[in-house]
Order: C-alpha cells, then structure tokens, then sequence
C-alpha cells in the first residue's frame, strides 16, 4: 500500500495523518501497528486518517498503536486542525471535527497573515465538551455512582482516584514525586485492571500549586506517551474536583504545557496547546 502522509506532533504526542479526501486506506487497524513502529515503520503513537463529514467539516479517525480504535485524541485533534488550515483543505479559522465522542468546535490562533499570505496554525483551542463523571459512562466498574478520591490497590500500592471521561476513559491518581514515579510497571497495572471493561488511560499528578501541576500519563494501547490532551483535560477536571486547583491550570506533561480551563458554569473543558508538522512523506508498506 502506497500513500502520502505527514507526520505531526503535539507537545510529543506523535501520529500519522493521512488526508483520506485524496489516498484511499484499507485495514486501517493493521496499518496502524505497521505505521506506528519506530524500528521498522514511520514510528509513532498511532495513525489519524482526515476524513469527510456529514455533520461537520471533517472527521477524525484515530488508531492507537496497537491498532485499537480511540474515541478521541486531544493533542491529535489540534494537528488534525492544523493540518486542514495549513494544506489548504479550509479557510474557516472556526472548525467542526466528527470524533467517536461527538463533534469537537476548533479554534486557530494564525500567525502570520497578510494580505497576501494566509499565514499558519500556531496554537488550537479546543472545546472538548463536558466531562463525564458517572462511573458506568466512564466505563468504570465500582459500585458506586462517582469514582472520586476513591481508595484502590493497584498492585500492592494504595491509590486514591478519580475518574474521568473526556469521550474516552481516564483515571488520575495524584502523588507526591511523578519524575521517579514506576509508571513503566504501575501503568499497565491500571489500565488492565478489571474495574476497566474497556481498559483506561491512567494519568498521574504532581500539583505543583493551585495554576500548575505535573503529569505522566499511560495511554491504553500505546503505553507512556509524552503527551495526552484528554488526559490532561481529565487530570484538571479532577484537580478542579477535588478542590487542589483553580479551574485554570498550566500542565507540564513530558512533551511540553497545556492550558486547561474547566468552565463549571457552562460544564465545558477548554484545551490550548501547539500543533507541529514534523515532515511530509510517502511511504510503500506491505501489511
């Protein structure tokens, strides 16, 4: 299979994107894992293929690395709004993207536009909806209606958790020193845990202060990545809800910061971060 993708980034979270309005993708899933290898494909978190859409004005399809499908991707989401500004597929600075956890607004922060020139993507803001709280929309198996500061053992470790969904699972932990914290062994632990029936994104915290925390993330299928937008989203909610911070927060993940603001009136989460084009390419891969 030969087709033209671009590699993009998002505070380190990496993928490849396909624009589906020009190359045709059969076996998506296989691809994913043959694409996202960083010996022998591309090397990636996974693959995102831009699509049409009857509801919006494009969808994403996203893939993690292990070929499973992802609901949302909120470092992912604001490359998908780059590249559709950037390569010329909308002039609209205001977007509509279809995700499987609904339809996300996009907002452009342009630099360099001139009479002449249409500029570039600098920095997106998403608006990521309202968080889900409820424990078996989450989908998380606890016996009771909200999984908040809830006491677990994972492994032989007690933590206490929150439990969020941004369109796609999380659950955050909050402990004292996330640079040296085990998630290479912890991390696998919890989103294979059986209290998950659709496995979780497991997001650790450091709070900082009341405007800025620290977090690691492992994200199911794909393991530690350097970034998660929905976790990060997730892991604010959960700050906000447990009273550690203002509803504005900078998060340091290891790629790089995020905004997130947590609107409690209006029960919307608000993502700012960068989007970056690594480089175009054209790859023959046989699966």
């Amino acid at each position: 299979m030969k087709f033209a993708f671009t590699k993009m980034e998002g505070i380190g979270n990496d993928y490849v994107y396909v624009n589906c309005f020009k190359e045709k993708i059969e076996r998506a899933s296989e691809l994913a894992v043959a694409v996202s290898d960083r010996h022998f494909g591309i090397g990636s978190d996974g693959l995102i293929l831009i699509k049409p859409s009857e509801v919006a004005d494009f969808t994403m399809e996203m893939y993690n690395a292990d070929g499973s499908q992802s609901e949302m991707c909120g470092n992912g989401i604001r490359c998908v709004g780059k590249y559709v500004y950037d390569y010329g597929l909308t002039d609209k600075e205001v977007v509509t993207v279809e995700t499987l956890a609904g339809i996300k607004e996009l907002t452009f922060r342009i630099e360099g536009k001139t009479d002449s020139d249409r500029g570039h993507v600098a920095e997106v803001t998403v608006d990521m909806g309202a968080p889900i709280l409820t424990a078996s929309e989450v989908p998380v198996t606890a016996g009771i209606d909200r999984v908040q500061d809830m006491p677990v053992t994972i492994g032989e470790e007690e933590y206490r958790i929150t439990c969020v969904s941004m369109g796609n699972p999380h659950c955050v932990s909050f402990i004292k020193d996330v640079d040296h914290f085990p998630i290479e062994t912890v991390g696998p632990l919890f989103e294979n845990h059986p209290m998950f029936p659709r496995r979780v994104n497991a997001e650790f915290v450091e709070l900082v202060d009341r405007s800025f925390v620290k977090m690691r993330v492992w994200e199911r299928g794909s393991g530690e990545t350097l970034a998660c937008g929905t976790g990060a989203c997730a892991s604010v909610v959960a700050c906000i809800l447990n009273g550690y911070t203002e509803d504005e927060v900078k998060i340091r993940l290891l790629g790089g910061d995020l905004k997130i603001r947590f609107d409690q009136k209006k029960n919307r989460v608000y993502m700012t971060g960068p989007a970056k084009v690594v480089y175009d390419g054209v790859i023959d891969i046989e699966l």
